[in-house]
């Protein structure tokens, strides 16, 4: 039965989810007709939600998650500029994406993507330094 499988191959779902997912394929069914087969399977229709908590799934997700945002500075010359850094949780390594004066809506999209190159990458800009 394709509830029973679903309720397997998921077991953090509760009766809500798998009824979702039915209707998503266009299967009718009432949730509590889920809820029915669920209980009389011995299966908890509701399960404890507690055992996948915010840090688990960032930890589970880390390879993929990258965080951008813009720092302001002004350098000596004066004159106000702002880096695109952007930080991959899964190495905490900072990428700086480019700096300007007035960040635009057309400008961000337009920078490299982290780890095309490794002009978009602070360590090996600091390694380049360091070496010569």
């Amino acid at each position: 039965m394709l509830i029973l499988r679903l309720v397997r191959e998921n077991p953090p779902w509760g009766y809500r989810r798998v009824h979702g997912e039915l209707a998503t394929l266009g299967i009718q069914i009432a949730a509590s007709t889920v809820w029915e087969i669920l209980t009389s399977e011995g299966i908890d229709p509701a399960p404890d939600r507690a055992a996948t908590t915010r840090a688990n799934f960032l930890g589970s997700q880390a390879d993929a998650l990258m965080a951008c945002d813009f720092i302001e500075t002004v350098p000596l010359t004066g004159q106000r500029q702002y880096i695109l850094a952007v930080i991959e949780h899964a190495t905490r390594r900072v990428r700086i994406l480019g700096t300007i004066a007035h960040p635009t809506v057309a400008w961000v999209p337009s920078r490299p993507q982290p780890g095309h190159g490794p002009e978009t990458d602070a360590q090996a800009t600091h390694a380049h330094q360091h070496a010569a």
